[in-house]
């Protein structure tokens, strides 16, 4: 059975989306190990109570950034995972982290490829529809590379915005569509592994 890493920073509700799936047989992994760079985030809390091993590493302050990702790699290395997922994890990887994992790190990030990188995306998205730039924004999961969500997609679908929605709403429509993509993207990586 092929292992999967997860990578987060806050509330966990795609980490839950995975455990959910794994937990009803829909999702042919094992979750080896949730890491967080925040002791407080409740998705530490969803793994403890699905019996994860949890790793908590948070950035020290004023830190060698190359070290850090050394040794993030180190400890998820050593749960052998076969795909590194971040899902929701809000620290950028350098070539210390991704060097040890080539090609094996996805990412989810609610925008379509090419759009939006970085922090805040669905609030940038929704201001954008707002000006009349764009009709919709999406959901990918694409490949990690040193620039900010620029990696191949590996699975996307599209979100509509309505002309009377709020921020808020279109969140929980766009989180709903994350649930079901990051299962997907994994199912389609590892897959009867």
């Amino acid at each position: 059975m092929s292992r999967i890493a997860v990578l987060i920073s806050g509330n966990g509700s795609n980490l839950q989306a995975l455990i959910d799936s794994v937990e009803a047989g829909d999702l042919a992994t094992e979750i080896a190990v949730v890491v967080s760079s925040q002791a407080d985030a409740f998705g530490v809390q969803r793994a403890q109570r699905a019996g994860i091993p949890v790793k908590v590493m948070p950035l020290p302050d004023g830190d060698d950034r190359d070290r850090f990702d050394r040794e993030l790699a180190d400890v998820v290395a050593s749960y052998q995972p076969d795909l590194v997922v971040l899902a929701g994890w809000m620290l950028i990887l350098g070539a210390e982290f991704l060097d040890r994992f080539p090609d094996d790190v996805i990412n989810l990030h609610p925008a379509m490829p090419g759009a939006f990188p970085g922090t805040d995306a669905i609030k940038r998205a929704h201001a954008a529809f707002h000006r009349g730039e764009i009709k919709r924004t999406g959901v990918m999961v694409h490949r990690v590379v040193a620039e900010v969500d620029a990696g191949p997609a590996v699975v996307a679908e599209p979100v509509p915005i309505f002309q009377d929605e709020s921020v808020a709403d279109l969140e929980e429509r766009v989180h709903l569509v994350e649930h079901n993509l990051i299962v997907a993207a994994v199912d389609l990586l590892l897959g009867d592994s």
